[in-house]
This record gives structure tokens, C-alpha cells and sequence, in this order.
């Protein structure tokens, strides 16, 4: 029954953004490599923190979203910011250089810290806003990419902390920024009265009509469509983790064979990362949520999909050029913002709004295993001299994906509650006119047995000729 209460809802996106601001330090990571490196890390070391941190952050979000239910979702963000608070915290008192100890500290327990937040914002803000949900998705995922900017510079360019305190300190003094601010984001992280519903909104348009049947996770598992969508989702966040991995390292060197000084090709790529990339980031969450409720999210993550695989292959012909970089940057970071504005609206629209907080984290899962392949796939083939394959790898995964998502359809709850089967799976497919050519393809047998055992059918007795004469 909907509710009459008047409720100002405006507060949750500013809680929304406040926490996601903290949970993006993840992006910043890449501001904290060159010193790493100067203490002897190799580009792989580097990397390797970065993918812990993202599968990490991918795992715990799976039982974080279980976990909403049971705890709410003020207190799974306050122990979100807390986690995240005491790994950096962690890092930087166990010396803030040491392979083992950022691992620890900043990839492990700073990645279970993000998956714990991380979908309270997301979870909270569909319910509060049903008749906007690309657009307050994008704002809340926002803060997750401006935050990375403000991270990065405050340890580089504008703070200087790296340089005047060091990486142990800096890694300490992030720690209590990120627990403090988390904490008071928490503040407005509560949800709607049962039945709510803004005023003038009405459930059954075609548009707020979608995500109104609820899948469970087991029924969700059995669409071809979750499939798709991970797979998708993976090679899209892949190739930009891979980016964001190496776009400080890779553009340097560019840069310095383009003729450029050390100091400028390290400035030059640091406004790249922090101020294009990290600047577009957010906004291309807050615009691709938007267009998404304009043009709707299958075709906006096409559009997105395809226009990223064209920008990944011209890449490495940018990166030595101040102005071409920056481009590039803010392009990849724009697209690959999108990701987390769309896919979760996407899991709510096929999978239920209601169930979004338990059914997305199950598809985040494809973004821990981009987390993996991507920074891995850079910093191999970087360590190996080989920048440009490693992005025109990621180029044609992108094309994989926009080939994926083209196959979605509407999925069917009704087939979904029956066991898997290759009916259900073409039916769900809408390819139900090729069932039976899959079963002949797969039962030859079977239809040669019934051919076999028709019978014959009796000679149709010859007509008469009326011209012929008779016998006399």
C-alpha cells in the first residue's frame, strides 16, 4: 500500500556520495606506485595489490549484500568505512613500504572495507528514488570516481604527503579520513517506510515497471541472461582497471620516448590520471545513468561497450602527446565510469528492484575477475616491454561484450523457477523456433528411430481413364 507521508530524500544522496568518496580510494592506488617502485617494486608488485584489492572488494560484497538484510544498512556502512579505515591505517604502521604489509593492509582488509560499503548506497538509493534510478545510481557511485582525484592530488601535486611525510603516514592519515567520513555518511543511510513511494509516481508506467518481479539468487542463476551480463560487465571493468592501473607508469614512459623530461612526463601523467580520468570517471556515472533512463540501459551499455574498444585500440598512439593523452584519459575514464551506473540498474530492471542489494553483488563478482586479468594483463606485458598488446587485448574483450549484451532479453520469472534446461534456455533466449533444431542437432538417434517406424503408406489405386475404351 503506498504511502502519503511526505519524506525529503535529497539527504541520502549526499550520504551516498560522502561514503562512495571514501571507498574510492581504490582508484588512487595508482598515485602511490612510482614511490612504491622507488623502493624497489616491480610493475607486477604494483599491480598485484591493486587486483587483491578488487577481488577482494568483489567477494565481500557478495555476503555484504546478504548481510543488509540481517544488519541494515547504517551499521554495514559504518563497519565498511572502519575496515577500510584500520587496513590503511594497518599499512602505514607496519612501515607503509613493504610488498606483505600493503598487501595486507591496503589489498585485503582495505578491499573488504569497500565490498561492505559499497552497496548500501546503491541498495538505499533505488528505494528511495524507483522513478530515477540510472540517475541517482550514477550520483551515488559518483563520489567513487571523484574521490580518486582528490586522494590522488592530496598525496601528490596539491598536499604533497608523499613527498613532505612519507608513504607510512600518508597511509595512516588516509585511514582516519576515510573511518571518520564513511561514519557520518552513514548518518542518512536508512530506508524508505514500507510502501513509500515519491509523490505523483506511479509503479505501473512501462518504464517504472521495470524490476517489479523479483528473482532470488538461485532463480537468477539460472537465466542465460546473468551470464551475459558478467560477462560483459568483466571485460568491460577489466580493461578499465587495466588503464587505471597503468596510466601513471605507461603514459611516463611514452612521454619520456616523446622527448619529454622525467619531471614533465611525471606531471604530465599525474593531471591525466587525477584530474581527466578521475574528473570524467565521475561524471560519465552521473551521464550514463541519465542517458540510461532516456535510452534505456541495454542500449546505453552497447553504446558504451563498443565506444570504449574503440578508444582502448588508439590508446597507445595517444599516450605520448600531452593534449592526445588527456583525451584519451578522460574518454576511458568516462566510459568505464558508466560501468557502475548501469549495471547496477540493469541487475534491477532483468532481476527485481526489491533484490538488488542481493542479486548485483553477484554480478559484481565479473568486476573482481576484470580486477584480476586486467592489472595483471598490464603489468605482465608492461614488465615485458609490451604496452600496446595488453590494451588491444582489452579492445577486443570490449567488442566481446557489446556482442553479449546484444543477446539480452527479457528474462521469463516463470521458466526461471524450473530447473535449468535447454527449453528454458531458449525460450529465455526468445529462440524457442530453434528448440527443434537443437534437439534434432543433439538426438539424431531419436528422430532416425521415428522415420524408421513409420509405417509405409499404401499406392493410391490408379484412376480410371474415362478415355479408355471398356472391353466389349
Amino acid at each position: 500500500m503506498k504511502s502519503t507521508q511526505t519524506l525529503n530524500r535529497w539527504p541520502v544522496v549526499f550520504g551516498a556520495i560522502l561514503i562512495q568518496l571514501n571507498l574510492g580510494a581504490i582508484y588512487a592506488w595508482s598515485v602511490f606506485t612510482p614511490a612504491l617502485k622507488a623502493e624497489g617494486w616491480s610493475k607486477l608488485e604494483t599491480q598485484i595489490v591493486f587486483a587483491v584489492g578488487l577481488v577482494t572488494f568483489a567477494l565481500v560484497m557478495v555476503g555484504a549484500g546478504r548481510a543488509l538484510k540481517k544488519w541494515g544498512p547504517q551499521k554495514l556502512a559504518i563497519l565498511g568505512g572502519l575496515t577500510l579505515g584500520s587496513g590503511y591505517a594497518l599499512a602505514g604502521a607496519l612501515g607503509g613500504t613493504g610488498f606483505w604489509a600493503v598487501c595486507l593492509g591496503v589489498g585485503l582488509i582495505g578491499g573488504a572495507g569497500i565490498g561492505l560499503g559499497y552497496v548500501v548506497p546503491i541498495a538505499v538509493g533505488m528505494r528511495w528514488f524507483p522513478d530515477k534510478k540510472g540517475m541517482i545510481t550514477g550520483l551515488s557511485v559518483a563520489g567513487f570516481g571523484f574521490g580518486a582525484m582528490g586522494w590522488v592530488k592530496l598525496a601528490g601535486a596539491w598536499g604533497h604527503l608523499i613527498e613532505q611525510f612519507g608513504l607510512s603516514a600518508t597511509f595512516m592519515a588516509y585511514g582516519a579520513a576515510f573511518a571518520v567520513l564513511t561514519v557520518i555518511g552513514s548518518i542518512w543511510m536508512r530506508m524508505p517506510p514500507d510502501g513509500w513511494l515519491p509523490e505523483g509516481f506511479e509503479p505501473t508506467a512501462p518504464a517504472a515497471a521495470k524490476g517489479r518481479e523479483d528473482f532470488t539468487v538461485p532463480e537468477m542463476l539460472r537465466t542465460p541472461q546473468f551470464y551475459l551480463v558478467f560477462i560483459t560487465f568483466a571485460v568491460s571493468a577489466g580493461g578499465g582497471l587495466m588503464s587505471i592501473g597503468l596510466m601513471k607508469l605507461y603514459p611516463m614512459e611514452a612521454l619520456q620516448a616523446a622527448g619529454y623530461s622525467l619531471a614533465a612526463a611525471s606531471a604530465i601523467a599525474g593531471t591525466a590520471m587525477a584530474v581527466f580520468f578521475s574528473l570524467a570517471n565521475g561524471i560519465g556515472r552521473i551521464a550514463w545513468g541519465t542517458i540510461s533512463d532516456r535510452i534505456g540501459r541495454r542500449r546505453s551499455v552497447i553504446i558504451m561497450t563498443a565506444t570504449q574498444a574503440m578508444i582502448l585500440f588508439v590508446f597507445t598512439k595517444m599516450a605520448g602527446s600531452e593534449y592526445l593523452l588527456y583525451l584519451g584519459a578522460m574518454l576511458i575514464g568516462f566510459n568505464f565510469g558508466g560501468n557502475f551506473a548501469l549495471f547496477p540498474t540493469l541487475t534491477a530492471d532483468l532481476f527485481g528492484n526489491d533484490r538488488v542489494g542481493q542479486n548485483y553483488p553477484f554480478i559484481f563478482l565479473s568486476y573482481g575477475v576484470g580486477g584480476i586479468a586486467g592489472p595483471l594483463l598490464g603489468g605482465t606485458l608492461g614488465d615485458m616491454g609490451n604496452f600496446p598488446l595488453a590494451f588491444s587485448i582489452c579492445a577486443l574483450a570490449s567488442l566481446v561484450g557489446t556482442v553479449c549484451m546484444m543477446l539480452v532479453r527479457h528474462v521469463d520469472h516463470t521458466e526461471a523457477v524450473r530447473p535449468a534446461s535447454m527449453h528454458g534456455f531458449l525460450h529465455q533466449m526468445h529462440l524457442e523456433h530453434l528448440e527443434d533444431v537443437v534437439d534434432h542437432a543433439l538426438h539424431p538417434e531419436h528422430y532416425k528411430r521415428v522415420e524408421d517406424a513409420e509405417p509405409e503408406k499404401p499406392e493410391k489405386p490408379e484412376k480410371p481413364d474415362k478415355n479408355r475404351k471398356t472391353a466389349a
